[in-house]
């Protein structure tokens, strides 16, 4: 709180306290009232209220006063002074009650007692010691001016006769003052200790608030995700982490059943519940989660049982972190791993293999020159020699996968590029008269590039549609350009089929070296392709349903290395 509001705190909290004290005064009269109405209406004189009516007269002055009492809260700045006013003025009407309902025999004087706790209330214990000086002084005041006749005592129909003697006043003096006193302390006492629990709880409750707004910051501050569960499986709190990782606002998951938003919980309570509980590592698994309509999460987990205070079972509680990143990170370490391993090979076969194959093929053609052979032979020969070209293909493709993209850069139209590819279709023994073929070129598809690495990019990618689709089908090619938020722009090629389509099982491992689903198939073609498109900071992406086809989409920057060129220099590239 701020020093300079507690001033005025302060007044607020008097000034209520003061409305109360009228309040409750007038509620005590108003008892008071019901009792003598009560009691007047049971006398049989007959001329019933007569006897009863200073009392009458006395609440009414109580009412009176009360309210102007309201108005001196408002008028007067000082509230001791609006207090002790209220308070020599309610001993007074007290003293006064007493006196007419038979002085030392009434019963009211049972209200003193009232004034003094609620001056300790009001006060402090000093306050409600003055309060008891003040209702002994009135009392036995009372007692001793009626005792003395300067006072004439009141007889009451309601109150016992006792024998009026020097020794019984000043008992009744004597025992009202004490017990004022003892009043007075027992009440400052109760108080006191009443403030001092109250200060202390309120200590507390600040403590708590505090270790409370410092665990919701730590939760909230933490990159790991956190979320608990219910024992009826629903989400009880979710922070920022999690709604950051999991793409969900925090107002939506709350109280909604966890299988909702992690589909996978319960056989992760499962798996969880296999798992020793002493070896922490053990515990750690992966789930996966779909963020939007495509994207998939890897997530790290850790499921742990929500405990209370005395061991009972509350619910669980799941931590976990994004994995996606590094799953990638691991797959691109594996493939390049792997890539290093087949450019090694690569290498080692290109010596091995390529000076024997040079002197296989000149020895053929030579002895096909110098010898005379019959159809058998010939024929022989010419398996050999097809077999020597299909090695060597298979040597290039692994110098092709292996070695880095070449420097030789010039623009190509890719529309171009595509037509020829599509013309020489014709000449494969995969393609069939059944198939047909869409074309939808944007005839602006140019990009500065490698033309034998394009070529090799797009023949791959055709024959593969083309082979998807044995018994006929329909193969479509299209070509477009497209601008990036950053104002990169870039050519995107899309060749699709009408096959069967990629299982998706096999969809993330079509794209690694040796993966083939093809009898004869060495499984680089579209590793190859892969690797150019990574070179060439582009994508690749497939979209493939069961009995719906295939669609690939290439996707590279016009000319991220030039873009910045000057225009002579594009030109010239342009007429290179």
């Amino acid at each position: 709180m701020n020093p300079a509001e507690k001033p005025a705190l302060q007044k607020k909290n008097i000034l209520h306290r003061l409305h109360w004290l009228i309040l409750s005064r007038i509620v005590v009269a108003t008892i008071l009232l019901g009792i003598f109405v009560f009691f007047d209406l049971k006398q049989t004189s007959s001329h019933p209220g007569i006897r009863f009516q200073p009392f009458y007269s006395l609440i009414l002055v109580t009412y009176l006063l009360s309210f102007v009492y309201v108005f001196l809260v408002k008028i007067v700045k000082s509230w001791l002074v609006s207090a002790c006013l209220q308070v020599a003025c309610d001993v007074l009407l007290i003293t006064v009650l007493v006196h007419l309902t038979g002085g030392a025999g009434s019963v009211y004087s049972v209200l003193y007692p009232m004034v003094i706790i609620y001056t300790v209330i009001f006060s402090d214990r000093r306050g409600g010691f003055l309060a008891a000086t003040a209702c002994s002084l009135f009392y036995g005041s009372l007692l001793l001016l009626e005792f003395n006749g300067f006072l004439e005592r009141t007889p009451s129909e309601l109150m016992m006769e006792t024998p009026w003697n020097s020794g019984y006043m000043y008992s009744r003096i004597s025992i009202h003052a004490l017990s004022f006193y003892i009043i007075a302390f027992l009440a400052s006492f109760v108080i006191e200790q009443e403030k001092a629990t109250r200060t202390l709880l309120a200590e507390k409750e600040s403590a708590l608030d505090k270790l409370g707004m410092l665990h919701r910051s730590i939760i909230e501050s933490i990159d790991t995700g956190i979320l608990t569960v219910n024992l009826e499986g629903r989400i009880q709190s979710f922070n920022q982490a999690a709604a950051r990782i999991s793409g969900l606002s925090v107002e939506s998951v709350l109280n909604r059943d966890v299988q909702s938003v992690f589909p996978e919980f319960n056989a992760l309570k499962e798996r969880s519940s296999r798992i020793p509980a002493a070896n922490g590592s053990e515990r750690r698994m992966e789930m996966r989660i779909r963020k939007g309509e495509r994207e998939e999460q890897i997530l790290g987990c850790s499921l742990s049982v929500l405990k209370g205070s005395r061991g009972e079972h509350l619910g669980h509680i799941l931590i976990f972190q994004d994995l996606t990143d590094i799953k990638k990170i691991e797959a691109a370490y594996e493939k390049s791993r792997r890539l290093a391993f087949v450019g090694e090979m690569a290498a080692a076969l290109a010596h091995e293999i390529r000076n024997p194959l040079a002197a296989i093929s000149g020895s053929i053609q030579m002895l096909k020159k110098d010898l005379k052979l019959d159809p058998m032979d010939e024929r022989l020969m010419k398996i050999v020699l097809r077999g020597k070209d299909q090695l060597e293909n298979v040597m290039k493709d692994f110098l092709l996968l292996a070695r880095p993209a070449a420097g030789n850069r010039e623009w190509i139209n890719l529309d171009d590029l595509i037509e020829e590819i599509l013309e020489s279709l014709v000449y494969l023994p995969d393609w069939t008269e059944k198939i047909t073929v869409e074309k939808n070129l944007s005839g602006s598809a140019t990009l500065c590039a490698n033309r034998t690495e394009m070529q090799h990019v797009l023949w791959n990618l055709i024959v593969n549609a083309l082979q998807a689709m044995p018994c006929g089908g329909r193969l479509s090619v299209g070509t477009g350009t497209a601008t990036a938020d950053t104002g990169e722009e870039s050519v995107e090629v899309r060749i699709g089929d009408s096959g069967e389509g990629i299982p998706k099982e096999i969809m993330e491992k079509i794209f690694q070296p040796f993966f083939t689903t093809k009898e004869r198939g060495t499984g680089l073609g579209l590793a190859i392709v892969g690797r150019i498109i990574e070179n060439g900071s582009g994508t690749l992406a497939v979209e493939s349903e069961k009995g719906k086809g295939a669609i690939f989409r290439v996707c590279l920057p016009r000319n991220r290395e030039v873009q910045n060129a000057p225009l002579h220099l594009l030109e010239n590239s342009r007429a290179a």
